[in-house]
């Protein structure tokens, strides 16, 4: 899948991934209206209007990306429903053939991690028959319980070809509690960074590892050092646009190759008609405000590549 997704990228040129992270307050009116006339204002209801304005910003964008980052946790709100939400999403991205990143941020030892990745990237059986549950192509997932809490994915992700995005330096502001500590004289995100390139060769793709990291665009300086340290790794990269990441602070995260990295809007990109600049198009024509908005940032990172 990573050959898929670098492939992609050079088609499209845009190392960018849309994040599907979709609040109710993100939803116009006239969809939640129409949700809510058919399943009432429950939590069928409001799933729904999340699928109908996730299709909507899929339709108005898929040709122009390679990828989407749908978070978990967004769908998980909304229970049963939101899960089934959060599938039908998957299964229309890849239908529009992106390359599907879960952002579930999995992590836990033995026999619960391999459940976890069963679920999100490999094949339950069930009797005779075995089935995909989730299936999206990547999956984001903590590194804190070691080797062994890693291993069950990319076992699985070697079955399946399918790849990792490990969480190594993360965007929020305190993410520096812990990250940022020292070990032996060396910040703690640098020896999660070496590791995940180790991990990385025992599953290697064409020019990179399917076993990927994240490395927040808030902290260019320490993206430029994991940069080095894991060559075959490509970066995936949150923090662009609302929280302040711009494409001037992202050259350091890719390669000589202008690939090995991708970076994430979502907010910035799905509610784009909030947005002053797009505010011409009004909750009416939202999708086209989020394809003028992935165009703007298509643009921003490709200028900022070339100098």
């Amino acid at each position: 899948m990573i050959n898929k997704l670098v492939k992609k990228i050079q088609q499209t040129q845009a190392p960018i991934v849309v994040g599907l992270d979709p609040m109710l307050s993100y939803v116009p009116e006239h969809i939640l209206k129409k949700s809510y006339a058919e399943f009432g204002e429950t939590l069928e209801g409001a799933a729904d209007a999340v699928w109908q304005f996730n299709k909507e910003i899929i339709d108005h964008t898929y040709d122009l990306i390679p990828a989407v980052k749908p978070q978990i946790a967004m769908y998980e709100q909304f229970g049963i429903p939101g899960l089934a939400a959060f599938e039908k999403t998957v299964a229309y991205c890849q239908q529009k053939d992106l390359v599907v990143i879960g952002d579930v941020k999995r992590g836990d030892i033995g026999s619960t991690s391999a459940a976890y990745a069963t679920g999100h990237l490999g094949k339950v059986q069930v009797g005779s028959k075995s089935y995909a549950p989730f299936h999206e192509d990547f999956i984001t997932v903590n590194p804190y319980l070691g080797t062994d809490g890693i291993s069950p994915f990319i076992e699985v992700c070697k079955q399946e070809k399918k790849g990792l995005f490990i969480l190594v330096k993360t965007s929020n502001p305190s993410s520096g509690e812990f990250q940022d500590r020292l070990i032996d004289g060396r910040p703690l995100y640098e020896w999660v960074g070496e590791q995940v390139a180790a991990w990385g060769q025992e599953h290697m793709g064409d020019s990179y590892s399917y076993i990927g990291a994240v490395v927040g665009a808030t902290y260019p300086e320490m993206g430029k050092v994991l940069r080095r340290l894991m060559p075959k790794s490509f970066l995936l990269v949150p923090g662009y646009g609302a929280q302040g990441g711009q494409g001037k602070d992202l050259v350091s995260y890719f390669n000589e190759d202008g690939l090995g990295a991708i970076v994430n809007s979502s907010r910035g990109i799905i509610a784009a008609y909030k947005q002053e600049k797009y505010q011409q198009f009004g909750p009416e024509r939202f999708g086209e405000a989020s394809r003028v908005a992935v165009e703007a940032m298509i643009a921003d990172i490709a200028g900022a590549l070339k100098r």
